[in-house]
């Protein structure tokens, strides 16, 4: 597999991913309770991770 080919997978998956997160984020905010809590948590969590992976490129 070449670079290009490479890049473009790593762009969709994370593109997928962050999507989830916000999905999670945004179905966690409709629920009340514990359950919507975690899931909110869970989904901002990954997205400040995917923040983190951003950043850590130009350090």
């Amino acid at each position: 597999m070449n670079e290009t080919a490479k890049k473009i997978i790593t762009a969709i998956v994370i593109l997928l991913f962050f999507i989830v997160c916000v999905a999670l984020v945004i179905t966690g905010q409709r629920q009340t309770g514990a359950p919507g809590l975690i899931r909110q948590l869970v989904g901002i969590a990954g997205l400040v991770g995917l923040l983190w992976l951003y950043n850590r490129q130009y350090k």
